[in-house]
């Protein structure tokens, strides 16, 4: 059987560190907010091109704590709007409503999967104040058009880039712009992925910075003095330790993510099969990749019987959720449509070309 992402293996080769690392913090005996979380904070806003680097405790809470952030600074008020692609995982929707924001569905394009920029203007009103751009899948989504929106109507840019780790679009990091600041997820499934949770906030803005440092420990700096009505959400000490033993790897593990997506795009050939749009830049790095196919489930059960394992990312809409009554009258087609067809092939670092070329035999045969 061809699993669809082995962990084990992924994480294999980093034991011995892992374990150094373990053995490094327990003779430290600090285990909140020590030197491995200020580290790995260092290193990765360095790799990231940014100034600042918050760990917190999960992706999504990097998300909220951003907007929570912004509402701190008065950039953002209860109640404003936020704009937000129709088909994306649901912590993006849940991200703007913890932080009582209101989300504003807009429909994705087909062949990227990512928010449709010719669509935002349209959805804009007086309440809208901010875009949350979400690189789905890996794939960098028009973040040249939807900064030129959001200047052009004074808006701010939230970047969710949970499968995004080390994307780069015209030789500049995802999050080089200098205006948005940057939600990541550490989850263990991720491209840079810990062996627990995790998350992370990069930005250059520097009062955000130091505003969500004090929202993710209780909303405070000083100990017993609280600035804000904050949370506990505290990047761990081991899972940073761990994150900085793997990100020197990560830009060579996402190489072998695309030579696999290069190989799948060039020999899968059969016509029941949309593949995912890929310029060959380095615009994505495939944390997932998605083929669509009208007869989906009855594809997933013919690659099983085959030995393959496939996972469908994400089977129903946020707008069709059970969690979101008042959206379950709205249509949106198109991501309608990709949620209906879209399914996930195999693909990691420790994924062989002899298992990818038997992948595109059984589907070339289907």
């Amino acid at each position: 059987m061809i699993k669809f992402l082995e962990l084990k293996k992924i994480n294999a080769p980093y034991e011995t560190a892992f374990q150094e690392k373990l053995n490094a913090v327990l003779a430290n005996g600090w285990y909140v907010l020590g030197n491995e979380v200020a580290g790995f904070e260092a290193d990765f806003a360095n790799y990231c091109g940014r100034s600042y680097c918050v760990g917190v405790g999960n992706g999504l809470d990097a998300m909220v704590l951003i907007f929570k952030g912004y509402i701190q600074l008065g950039k953002l008020q209860k109640g404003d709007e936020v704009i937000v692609p129709a088909n994306t995982y649901i912590a993006s929707i849940l991200a703007i409503l913890q932080a009582d924001l209101v989300p504003v569905l807009v429909e994705p394009k087909i062949e990227t999967y990512n928010i449709n920029p010719d669509l935002i203007a349209e959805k804009i009103t007086s309440k809208t104040k901010a875009i949350l751009a979400v690189h789905l899948y890996g794939q960098l989504a028009e973040m040249d058009q939807i900064n030129e929106i959001a200047q052009q109507n004074n808006l701010l840019v939230i970047e969710d880039a949970a499968q995004t780790h080390g994307a780069i679009s015209n030789q500049k990091s995802v999050i080089k712009n200098q205006q948005s600041s940057v939600a990541y997820s550490f989850y263990p499934g991720k491209n840079l992925g810990a062996l627990g949770d995790g998350g992370a906030v990069v930005t250059n803005d520097s009062d955000l910075a130091k505003t969500i440092q004090s929202l993710r420990n209780y909303g405070s700096q000083t100990k017993y003095q609280n600035e804000y009505i904050g949370v506990n959400s505290r990047l761990d000490e081991l899972q940073a330790a761990f994150l900085n033993v793997k990100l020197p790897n990560l830009d060579a593990e996402n190489n072998k993510r695309k030579a696999i997506a290069k190989r799948y795009l060039s020999k899968i050939k059969n016509d029941k099969i949309i593949l995912p749009f890929w310029d060959l830049s380095d615009n994505h790095v495939f944390h997932l990749f998605v083929i669509r196919t009208q007869n989906r489930d009855e594809l997933q059960q013919y690659l099983l019987k085959n030995g393959i394992e496939t996972m469908i990312h994400y089977p129903i809409p946020p707008h069709q959720q059970k969690a979101f009554p008042d959206w379950n009258h709205l249509s949106f087609p198109i991501t309608e449509k990709i949620h209906k067809e879209v399914l996930s092939l195999p693909i990691s670092p420790v994924l062989t070309m002899e298992e990818v070329n038997f992948i595109v035999a059984i589907l070339n045969q289907y």
